[in-house]
């Protein structure tokens, strides 16, 4: 899929850490971005398609070394593959934007920079899964894994195995988003969530429009 083909959507990514307020900011801009008059598809991973919910029940719940970061990264990639054939490609070939909290670089930051596994072989299985649907832009939630880890836990959902797998496991994966959001800095935005939501929702806006300034003529 052509990312430069001016009737395809576009494709947005929210990603952080544990508690750092993506689906906050992606509902508040998935309503703005409805209000300028766009088919926009609000997604999640893991999950976003009935297979890859299913999935992630097997990926988010049960103890911490219940899979190895190897047997993570062939799930998530599982979900991804089937998330991208039956909601993601079909919504950006019609024009509709999609906007997901969560994408291929939590498999980077997860299981790569956090669990360990080969960045070469993350690379190799993105290029085949993945191949040319990446995303246009991706907002980076940064805040210190300390206060991300208080804010996750204290939601007491049951969907807590990576929220348990300790300060350094955390530590480690924000250094990974980061090093991303340095390396790939037309594509990226790292956005300080630790302040208000309002303060957050401002400067995403403000960073999507940037992104695609056609935008400015739709509000």
């Amino acid at each position: 899929m052509d990312a430069t083909d001016p009737n395809r959507g576009r494709f947005i990514v929210f990603e952080g850490g544990e508690g750092a307020g993506k689906s906050t900011q992606l509902k508040a801009l998935v309503a703005r971005l409805r209000e300028s008059g766009l088919e926009v598809v609000s997604t999640r991973e893991p999950g976003g398609s009935p297979g890859a919910e299913a999935l992630r029940d097997l990926l988010v719940r049960g103890e911490a070394g219940r899979w190895s970061p190897m047997s993570e990264l062939l799930m998530m990639y599982a979900a991804r593959s089937h998330h991208l054939e039956t909601v993601i490609r079909p919504a950006l070939a019609r024009g509709a934007w999609v906007v997901s909290d969560r994408f291929a670089d939590s498999s980077r930051a997860y299981q790569g920079a956090g669990g360990g596994v080969a960045p070469e072989l993350i690379e190799q299985i993105d290029a085949a899964v993945v191949a040319d649907t990446q995303p246009d832009l991706v907002l980076v939630m940064d805040m210190p894994p300390e206060a991300g880890l208080a804010r996750a836990q204290a939601r007491g959902d049951m969907e807590n195995r990576f929220e348990s797998k300790g300060l350094a496991f955390h530590a480690r994966l924000r250094d990974g988003f980061l090093r991303r959001a340095d390396a790939l800095p037309q594509r990226y935005r790292v956005l300080d969530a630790d302040r208000t939501i309002e303060a957050i929702a401002a400067e995403v806006w403000a960073s999507v429009v940037a992104a695609f300034p056609d935008l400015e003529r739709r509000t």
